[in-house]
């Protein structure tokens, strides 16, 4: 019986009969009837899959099906697995929609990606188990798109996609499991919805929309902390014992999952024996430097991303409060900072650029006469104020200012700039590299972005850098914020005017990019 009805809908319902085997003499009227009604629906199901759409339209219809008397559970299984088009759930249900998508790697500026994969897992909300699975490779609409470099990313080849579907083949399918579900991922805000969102404008659909977004990059980086270094997927399976990521999106989508569970486990299990099970984090493998009453509890860390996974988004908002900050005059020359450099104080040559050991894992560091390397520069013109166009991988706005570059530290940095390249294209790096000093854009003097990050401090953020201002009389006062506020601190990093910056060197590589952040410590600004 299963080998008929493994071939009813794929290949027609014509062995209907075959199928059901029915030989007995004198079967009821209402069992013929029944028949002839499921050979109705398999011709139905049979015209949708030559047309290249799910079998079943709705639970319903597929429930009717497998709760039939003629076909039982398993056999209505096999017969839904020969079927190429799958059953998929309406859209807006109340499942966690976990996804990924794998791409091209752009090999030039201003290139877009193509989605070469796409992987989702519908969980339920409440006990975190998969009820549905989907997972198909896209054809682009060019293979040339498909690099060295992309292979090397993912392993997808031109060979593999070139019989795929393309993306509009899949959009209905796609759509059907995205749209008004709650959607969950890895870097998900920067870099998976946005690649749905173009795919389904290249094609001129309308995108899936979330009900709630959970993005567990900055989820876990400001609830589990940096334990496992940089947060990326690979990073918290190897802290986890989960195994090597294999960059193809449904095993990503599942350890993603697994990833989530085990945080939420051990934040859990720290808060029921807080004194015994405490984290003993080293302090640079946090986003910054925080004393003790600066840290959340683990009792506040696990209720935070609990409350997080229960209301299955990601607190985005930006409600607007009254926010100050306060004045605090300071003696003259205690604006300094101890161990850095000023230019004409680094020797070029002295410069390299080498791992940098913490913890079990390893990041790139800067280094003058084996000591890391850390600047300061007087008087440098700001060209624009605070920008807060993208996030950190916390999920904050990123603040940075534009500066004019004085030519002496301008060569301190092309230097650095130039042997961390060496060193990331010699380590098998295929990211894309952002050079550090902009020559043609906005000014004709050089530039640079000095990156002022914030951390979590409670249940609101505050600013890591330290600023002061410099009144024209020469008294210095230092600024002290309660809470962030990007248009606040615009108002005091006025174009045209001055500042002081004491800053680091931070090597990052990251979602195919690749550079040097200059990390403000310090900043004083010069009032005119």
């Amino acid at each position: 019986m299963q080998q008929h009805v493994l071939r009813v809908v794929a290949n027609g319902p014509d062995n209907y009969a075959m199928a059901l085997k029915i030989t007995r003499v004198g079967q009821s009227l209402s069992r013929k009837m029944a028949s002839l009604q499921r050979k109705s629906q398999l011709i139905t199901m049979h015209q949708r899959v030559q047309s290249n759409q799910p079998a079943f339209r709705s639970t319903a219809e597929r429930s009717a099906l497998y709760n039939c008397p003629i076909l039982g559970w398993q056999e209505t299984r096999e017969m839904e697995a020969a079927s190429p088009a799958r059953w998929v759930p309406q859209a807006e249900g109340p499942e966690i929609a976990f996804f990924d998508t794998e791409t091209t790697v752009p090999s030039r500026k201003g290139e877009s990606y193509s989605l070469l994969e796409f992987g989702a897992i519908l969980v339920c909300p409440k006990r975190l188990v998969e009820v549905f699975s989907y997972s198909t490779l896209i054809k682009p609409a060019d293979l040339d798109a498909i690099s060295v470099a992309s292979v090397r990313c993912n392993g997808i080849t031109r060979e593999s996609v070139g019989s795929a579907p393309t993306f509009a083949d899949v959009a209905d399918t796609v759509y059907a499991i995205l749209h008004g579900r709650v959607w969950a991922g890895h870097n998900i805000v920067r870099f998976d919805c946005p690649r749905i969102k173009e795919a389904f404008s290249e094609i001129g659909r309308t995108s899936p929309e979330p009900k709630g977004l959970i993005d567990t990059l900055p989820l876990l980086t400001q609830r589990f902390g940096r334990r496992a270094g940089d947060m990326k997927m690979a990073s918290l399976a190897t802290y986890f014992g989960l195994g090597r990521q294999s960059h193809r999106s449904l095993d990503d989508v599942r350890m993603n999952l697994e990833v989530v569970k085990n945080c939420a486990t051990v934040l859990f299990l720290e808060a029921s024996l807080p004194d015994v099970l405490s984290v003993a984090t080293p302090l640079d493998e946090l986003p910054i430097t925080r004393t003790n009453t600066n840290i959340a509890s683990p009792s506040n860390e696990t209720s935070l991303l609990v409350a997080h996974i229960e209301e299955m988004k990601l607190d985005s908002s930006n409600a607007r409060t009254a926010q100050s900050y306060t004045i605090i005059p300071i003696d003259e020359g205690s604006s300094g900072f101890s161990g850095y450099l000023e230019p004409d104080e680094v020797l070029t040559h002295q410069i390299k650029v080498s791992p940098l050991p913490f913890g079990q894992f390893a990041k790139t560091a800067v280094f003058h006469k084996d000591v890391p390397l850390h600047l300061c520069c007087t008087s440098m013109k700001i060209c624009f104020g605070v920008s807060t166009k993208f996030l950190d991988s916390a999920g904050r706005p990123k603040l940075n200012v534009v500066v004019e570059v004085p030519e002496k530290l301008c060569k301190v940095l092309e230097q650095c700039d130039e042997m961390a390249l060496k060193m990331s294209m010699e380590s098998g790096s295929i990211s894309q590299w952002r050079p550090l000093v902009k020559k043609d854009g906005y000014v004709n003097q050089p530039t640079v972005r000095l990156h002022i990050p914030t951390v979590a401090n409670g249940d609101r953020a505050i600013y890591s850098t330290e600023i002061y201002q410099r009144e024209l009389s020469g008294n210095v006062q230092k600024l002290v914020f309660t809470k962030v506020d990007a248009s606040e601190l615009d108002s005091l990093f006025i174009p045209g005017h001055t500042l002081d910056a004491f800053f680091n060197l931070d090597a990052y590589d990251y979602q195919q990019n690749a550079g040097i952040r200059l990390v403000a410590k310090r900043l004083v600004l010069h009032s005119k």
